[in-house]
């Protein structure tokens, strides 16, 4: 392998990688969602309100990316937002009751995405690749 193949690799697997988070979601009857929409729903399924700046950079995306996607996900009932009642300059971003129906549908597909990723890997092998993967991006 060209070590200059690598980027491609990288690309592929992400690629692949969504492309399976997709199909599973749409299993479940969750249609018309991409996978950036998946990062905010995951990231509020493990803070329970957070302001659209705190969002932005769990997920890694400037912050008028995610007002679309925010915006998107409200249209579709799954987060709502909300003023915070000392700041009013502060928008908070939250789960709506079915917003939350989803964690057990995010629990099993990150399962059986993991699954996927790490079949015919040791654990050995596992750490070494989250370290180097680390390193690259740590590069940039």
């Amino acid at each position: 392998m060209n070590s200059k193949d690598i980027i491609s690799l990288i690309s592929k697997i992400r690629e692949s990688a969504n492309g399976f988070i997709i199909k599973e979601m749409e299993k479940y009857g969750v249609i018309g969602l991409g996978t950036s929409h998946g990062d905010i729903i995951f990231a509020l399924l493990k803070n329970e309100k957070l302001t659209m700046k705190e969002l932005a950079e769990k997920i890694d995306k400037d912050k008028s990316t995610v007002t679309a996607l925010v915006d998107k996900l409200i249209k579709q009932g799954y987060v709502e937002k909300t003023r915070d009642t000392e700041d009013n300059r502060v928008v908070f971003v939250s789960l709506t009751s079915v917003g939350r129906e989803l964690k057990p549908m995010f629990d099993l597909i990150s399962k059986d995405l993991m699954t996927v990723v790490y079949k015919n890997i040791s654990k050995d092998e596992e750490e070494d690749l989250f370290k180097i993967l680390k390193k690259i991006k740590n590069n940039f």
